[in-house]
């Protein structure tokens, strides 16, 4: 197998959580500007049964796949706001009301991110529906 590369891994996981109709999929390379990781992954969610439900899937996707599981696990108390942490790779799920307030990507406006056309592309043999 090739090496998973960290944008590999976000590309992935955006295919993962596009298969079960995340909405509003952004990678962010962040390596440029943070030591947090290199990319963070960022997608919402229509109600707080689907935040949870886009977390799990991410984990067992990434766990079955590449036998990978994340670092940390977050959520605040009402579960509208999840995030796994892959180390390299860090994956926020959002309640659309939070996203909105939150505005990830204007706080990381320095970041480079990855269009959908792009990591659909380098996704597609992962994607369930071939």
């Amino acid at each position: 197998m090739e090496d998973l590369t960290s944008q590999k891994l976000a590309c992935i996981i955006a295919r993962v959580l596009d298969d079960k109709l995340a909405k509003d999929i952004t990678i962010l390379n962040i390596s440029n500007v943070s030591s947090l990781a290199d990319f963070f992954v960022i997608a919402t969610a229509d109600s707080t049964p689907h935040v949870k439900a886009l977390m799990e899937e991410v984990k067992d996707r990434i766990k079955t796949l590449f036998s990978r599981l994340p670092a940390r696990m977050e959520n605040d108390a009402k579960n509208r706001w999840n995030l796994l942490d892959y180390g390299d790779v860090v994956v926020h799920i959002l309640h659309k009301d939070e996203r909105e307030t939150y505005a990830i990507e204007k706080f990381w406006s320095n970041a480079f991110s990855i269009s959908e056309s792009e990591w659909k592309e380098a996704s597609k043999e992962y994607s369930q529906y071939k």
